[in-house]
């Protein structure tokens, strides 16, 4: 069952989905996709890579993406992140541009963010899976319960998180958020075909430092992807 594999830190805060009908239909989809001879990315050890990083109690941060990338040897589970050695991806890119002129931060060779997921910033894609060369087509089969209960749970138990919503997809979960207990931060996409009609330039990281400052915790070094 797809409830069994999420990390153990994260089952009781999703108690109330353990026997929820979509995620059972969605382990019986994703099964049939595998056993049809389908390629799934990211592997199913990388499905709840983003929960294995950092517990609910530590979550500081929420960067929302859509689904992971689809092509061969990008996706491990990290929105927006790539394994190391992968070459970044254009909206990667692109929120490496923003740092840059945010923070005067020179950005890694690298693309994999899992030093930020270390740190306790949640990199959340609303679907955690997708077939090969094939965007989008793991969504609407389930996993959007999974992941707007993450969010929602988050909003509800936790205060002093920031979430950073790109795009028209990402923002429209902001209706699960408690405005008054966190710090919502939207903007455009950093996709190439939106960066600079807003996203270059949106101060998201210099904003959650200070937030975070402000309430007591941590920043996050932003340097140390």
């Amino acid at each position: 069952m797809i409830f069994d594999a999420i990390p153990a830190t994260w089952q009781p805060v999703l108690s109330s989905l353990r026997n929820q009908p979509s995620l059972v239909k969605l382990g019986e989809f994703l099964d049939a996709e595998i056993a049809a001879g389908k390629t799934i990315y990211p592997s199913r050890d990388h499905w709840f890579a983003a929960l294995e990083h950092v517990a609910p109690a530590n979550v500081k941060v929420v960067i929302l993406g859509q689904d992971p990338y689809h092509g061969a040897g990008q996706a491990h589970g990290l929105s927006f992140s790539v394994p190391q050695g992968v070459r970044k991806p254009p909206s990667l890119a692109n929120i490496w541009k923003e740092i840059t002129r945010d923070l005067d931060i020179t950005p890694p060779q690298d693309g994999s963010l899992t030093g930020w997921a270390d740190q306790g910033v949640l990199l959340l894609n609303t679907v955690l899976t997708v077939e090969a060369d094939c965007a989008a087509s793991h969504a609407k089969r389930g996993w959007e319960v999974l992941t707007d209960a993450i969010i929602a749970q988050l909003s509800a138990q936790q205060e002093g998180i920031v979430f950073m919503l790109w795009g028209s997809h990402a923002q429209k979960k902001g209706a699960l958020i408690d405005r008054s207990k966190h710090l919502v931060l939207e903007s455009v996409h950093p996709s190439p075909l939106s960066a600079y009609r807003g996203f270059i330039g949106n101060g998201h990281f210099s904003a959650a430092n200070r937030y975070l400052q402000e309430h007591h915790r941590q920043p996050v070094d932003w340097a140390n992807a």
